[in-house]
């Protein structure tokens, strides 16, 4: 994470399918495979650096799911998938209703990033651009110090936003064909929010009536 790379492919999927199966949403027909709990009681421990041994002992894809129709089972996932390899593998699970491409200009997502400091305990954050704590360098509520995060430098965010540029054609090309993409432009919380809810509304509150 230090360096700007990404968590492997298997390890997210995993963790998107331990988690949608632990709500009901996602169910097999196939024998139960390894869980988390089942791992850890059988002795498995994090200093083996088998991660895989903690999600599930066999390949995401080895067998069919069973999605809830359900409106309760609902979820977003921000950030995943990043490519149209990663898409692939998540239709293979569950099928996605909406995708929403947000679109800043590179130089504010920078600033806003070279400017951002957290209350770690809290995790209340400021950013001294828009949004600058009381007294600088310290949290409105308990005057403790405030840090910035490990990842949070130019260099590092130069180097994800890159990634992404290069991997982020395909995918929104993936979804685009399946016509669930859709686009919002915005330099701010405060102008993309609203067009997020009212897009929100027409889609989903349509399927609801």
């Amino acid at each position: 994470m230090r360096r700007g790379d990404l968590i492997p492919d298997s390890t997210i999927l995993r963790l998107i399918l331990s988690e949608l199966i632990s709500h009901g949403w996602l169910t097999t027909d196939a024998p139960r495979t390894m869980t988390l709990n089942s791992a850890s009681a059988a002795g498995a421990t994090a200093e083996s650096g088998d991660d895989d041994a903690f999600i599930t002992s066999s390949p995401l894809t080895s067998q069919k799911y069973n999605f809830s129709e359900d409106p309760n089972a609902s979820f977003i996932l921000d950030g995943f998938p990043r490519t149209a390899a990663q898409a692939l593998q998540l239709d293979d699970l569950i099928p996605i209703n909406l995708v929403v491409n947000i679109t800043t200009p590179t130089a504010i997502i920078l600033d806003r990033i070279c400017n951002r400091w957290v209350h770690a305990p809290s995790g209340r954050v400021y950013n001294t651009t828009f949004n600058a704590p009381k007294e600088e360098g310290k949290d409105d509520i308990t005057g403790e110090p405030l840090t910035r995060r490990a990842d949070d430098d130019p260099d590092t965010w130069k180097n994800r936003l890159q990634k992404f540029e290069e991997t982020s054609m395909p995918l929104l090309e993936h979804y685009d064909r399946k016509g669930v993409l859709w686009t919002v432009q915005g330099n701010s919380s405060d102008e993309i929010s609203p067009k997020l809810f009212a897009e929100f509304g027409k889609i989903f509150g349509r399927n609801q009536t």
